[in-house]
C-alpha cells in the first residue's frame, strides 16, 4: 500500500464466464455506470474488454481512476473516470458519524460495507456511493460519453471493491491510513496531568469533567467461535412435551447470535414469517428430529426445506421469495427485462430463452434466470428434475447466468 493518495493494482488475467461484482456495493457501483451510460452497446463491449483480460494496471487516488485499454487491434487507450471528492466537512461528518458506531469501522476492517453504514452516512448528508451520472468518463479515443474503454475500466474497478471497500473511500479522497489516524484522534482522550492534592471536589465539577476521565477497561477478547451450550443428554427424563434435542439446537442459534453481535455485525433479520423463521434456523444445519419438525413446521418436504435452505444462504428473504414464488411480468417491468436481456450478450452469444412468468429458461440447457421483484437477477440450476439456486443475484444477466454455469462445472 502507498502512502494513502494512490493505490496502483496489477492486471486482471483474462476471466472468461466470471461474473462481476459480487457484493451489493460492487453492483450499486456498475449500476451507477449502466444506468448513466447514453450507449448501452458500448458497455456490453467494455465489459468484453474487461473479461478479455484488456485492462492494464489500475491507479486509484482521490476523485480518479486510470488504466490503460487496448482494443483487439492492441491499440492502446488511456481512459480515466473521475469521481468527485467529499469536502472536508462531509470528511468530518461520516467520521463522527463513525466514531458513535464501533460497528461501522469493525466493517470496513473486515473489508464489508453493509447498508446501516451506507445509510447512516446518507444521513449524514454524505453519499459513499456514486449515483447516476457521478462516474464521469475521460478517454483519448475522443468520446464524450462513456465508451469501450472508460466501461471496461469500471467493471475492472468493481472486482476491486468487491476485496477492498477502502478502495472507494480513498477515490472519494481519503486512504486507510489516514481514515484510521483520524478516527484514532476522534476516540482518544487527552493526557491529564495531576492538579494535586485537594481536600475535595465539587459534585457538578465532576460530573461536567466527565468526558475527560479515562476510558472503561477493553472488552475482553471475543473468542473466535460461538460457545458451545451445555449437553441435555442427561439420565433424567425430560418433562413432557420438552425436546432436549430442539433446546440444545435453540442454545447453540442464539450463541451463535450473540456471537455476532459482540463481532459487530448485523442481526439476523427479524419480522421473518414462521416459514421464512424456520428456513432461517435450518440454515444452522440441525440434525435429525430438529430438521424433520422445522420441515413439517413450516410446511415443506425436506428436499423442499433443504433447497430453501440453499436460497436463503444466497440471500435471505429476497432468495427466498424468488424460489417460492412466480409472478407475472408486465408493463415497464417487462420491458425493462428484455431490454436487460437483449443487451447482456452478442448476438451470436445470445440464448434462446423459453419464458414463464419472471423465469427464463435458457433453451437446449440446464440454466434458469429468475427476476426478482427487485430488479436482480438470480441464476437457478436444474439438478435431479428440480430447479435449484446457484448463486447470489446480479443486475447483469449474463453475469447470473455465468454463475449458474460456474456452478455446473463444479459440480
Amino acid at each position: 500500500m502507498s502512502d494513502g493518495t494512490e493505490r496502483t493494482f496489477a492486471a486482471f488475467p483474462p476471466a472468461h464466464g466470471r461474473g462481476f461484482a459480487r457484493t451489493w456495493w460492487g453492483q450499486a457501483w456498475l449500476k451507477a455506470l449502466e444506468d448513466a451510460a447514453l450507449d448501452s452497446g458500448q458497455v456490453k463491449v467494455g465489459r468484453r474488454f474487461a473479461r478479455a483480460g484488456a485492462v492494464g494496471a489500475v491507479s486509484v487516488r482521490p476523485g480518479r481512476i486510470t488504466a490503460v485499454v487496448q482494443d483487439p487491434d492492441r491499440t492502446a487507450h488511456r481512459a480515466d473516470v473521475l469521481l468527485a471528492e467529499l469536502s472536508a466537512e462531509q470528511w468530518d461528518r461520516f467520521l463522527d458519524m463513525a466514531v458513535e458506531r464501533a460497528s461501522h469501522v469493525a466493517a470496513l476492517l473486515d473489508r464489508d460495507m453493509p447498508p446501516h453504514l451506507v445509510e447512516d452516512a446518507a444521513a449524514a448528508g454524505v453519499e459513499l456511493l456514486p449515483g447516476m451520472g457521478e462516474l464521469e468518463p475521460e478517454c483519448d479515443c475522443g468520446s464524450w460519453d462513456h465508451c469501450a474503454h472508460t466501461a471496461a475500466l469500471c467493471y475492472q474497478v468493481a472486482r476491486l471493491l468487491d476485496e477492498d471497500p477502502f478502495v472507494l473511500l480513498l477515490m472519494r479522497g481519503r486512504g486507510e491510513r489516514a481514515l484510521l489516524d483520524d478516527l484514532q484522534d476522534r476516540t482518544a482522550v487527552p493526557d491529564k496531568a495531576p492538579a494535586g492534592p485537594a481536600e475535595g471536589v465539587d459534585a457538578a465539577e465532576a460530573f461536567a469533567a466527565g468526558d475527560i476521565l479515562p476510558p472503561l477497561p477493553a472488552l475482553p477478547e471475543l473468542p473466535e467461535d460461538p460457545g458451545v451450550p451445555p449437553s441435555l443428554d442427561t439420565e433424567t427424563a425430560p418433562p413432557p412435551g420438552v425436546e432436549p434435542a430442539a433446546l440444545e439446537f435453540l442454545a447453540a442459534r442464539t450463541a451463535a447470535q450473540a456471537h455476532r453481535l459482540l463481532s459487530g455485525q448485523d442481526p439476523w433479520e427479524d419480522g421473518l414469517t414462521v416459514a421464512q423463521d424456520a428456513v432461517r434456523l435450518a440454515a444452522g444445519d440441525p440434525r435429525g428430529a430438529v430438521r424433520e419438525r422445522l420441515a413439517q413446521g413450516s410446511g415443506r418436504t425436506e428436499e423442499e426445506l433443504a433447497l430453501a435452505v440453499r436460497a436463503w444462504r444466497d440471500g435471505g428473504v429476497a432468495a427466498l421469495d424468488v424460489l417460492e414464488e412466480e409472478w407475472s411480468v408486465e408493463g415497464e417491468t417487462l420491458a425493462r427485462a428484455r431490454a436487460a436481456l437483449d443487451t447482456a450478450w452478442d448476438e451470436d452469444e445470445q440464448p434462446t430463452w423459453s419464458t414463464r412468468g419472471n423465469r427464463w429458461t435458457a433453451v437446449g440447457s440446464s440454466s434458469q434466470l429468475r427476476l426478482g421483484r427487485d430488479g436482480l437477477w438470480w441464476p437457478y440450476r436444474k439438478e435431479r428434475g428440480r430447479w435449484a439456486p446457484a448463486g447470489g443475484a446480479a443486475h447483469d444477466p449474463a453475469t447470473a447466468l455465468a454463475a449458474a454455469q460456474e456452478v455446473a462445472e463444479i459440480g
